[in-house]
């Protein structure tokens, strides 16, 4: 029984901050009635499909065929990038203009999606799929090695991949970045900026994640306000508690290790199982920093 007890109360003295948006009330409550001082920092807020301008200028120059070539980065930017347009303008429309196009998808996400929509893909990036792996493919290709004077629209979610830009235009690509959202930052930052102030002065002892777009969010804000490395650092000495794969891989492409994920991908799931193995974690990261 008074291990029970123990598990349950396993966050006892321990600061824990919440990226949670929708759910912030429900991860407030799990983490307190599991022994710890929340700390709520929404991430997120929704974005209605028809506010997604960029997608609408997108299509408008695809219709235009102002472009030769179109990167697809990921599965779900890909499927929200078809669903706004198709507020406006029918789906084989679109289908049929980006078919008309070379079609690069990077990796098995947007792969799946395209394919899911009947566009021919002329590349599939292959594992693990970085920007330096899309360089290598176009460079491969017959028809796409010279870059010179073509027209790119790549599809981002998420922050924007800088590297591949610069590195697109100094072959003499001409680049449109295509940014699309689901989520995008809450009107209010100024929880979202003491979470990142919190973590890179160390006053933060459990990091719970629930999404990708959380992980992204705070290190676009962490990003302005200078502080990416500090955050960093700070996480280095933080258990940081991912919901699943998808929120982990966001984790790891920014630098930060994983130190947990639950048996199954659910917050309450998750808060049980960060705080039954909290304290051993977080001593195991403090000592190996040490």
């Amino acid at each position: 029984m008074a291990e029970t007890a123990t598990t349950q109360r396993g966050f006892e003295g321990l600061r824990v901050l919440s990226l949670e948006s929708r759910h912030a009330e429900q991860a407030v409550k799990l983490i307190e009635n599991a022994g710890g001082e929340a700390i709520s920092a929404p991430s997120m807020r929704e974005v209605p499909l028809q506010d997604n301008a960029a997608a609408f200028r997108f299509a408008q120059e695809l219709l235009a065929k102002r472009f030769d070539v179109v990167i697809f980065l990921t599965g779900v930017g890909t499927r929200i990038l078809f669903g706004a347009i198709e507020t406006q303008l029918p789906r084989q429309k679109i289908v049929e203009a980006v078919s008309g196009l070379s079609v690069i998808a990077r990796g098995p996400k947007p792969l799946a999606a395209l394919r899911q929509l009947g566009v021919p893909v002329t590349i599939a990036v292959p594992e693990p799929n970085t920007w330096r792996d899309i360089l290598k493919a176009l460079a491969e290709h017959p028809t796409l090695h010279a870059l010179q004077g073509k027209r790119i629209a790549i599809q981002e979610y998420g922050i924007s991949n800088t590297d591949l830009i610069r590195e697109l235009e100094a072959q003499g690509a001409a680049v449109t970045s295509v940014p699309v959202y689901q989520w995008a930052l809450p009107g209010n930052l100024q929880p979202l900026r003491e979470a990142v102030r919190a973590i890179a002065e160390g006053k933060i002892d459990i990091l719970l994640t629930t999404s990708a777009t959380q992980v992204h969010h705070l290190m676009q804000v962490a990003a302005e306000g200078g502080l990416e490395d500090a955050v960093r650092r700070g996480l280095a000495d933080t258990v940081v508690a991912s919901i699943g794969p998808i929120c982990s891989e966001a984790l790891q492409e920014h630098g930060i290790v994983v130190d947990l994920e639950p048996e199954h991908p659910r917050m309450g799931q998750l808060v049980f199982e960060t705080a039954a193995k909290a304290r051993e974690l977080l001593a195991r990261k403090r000592h190996k920093s040490k």
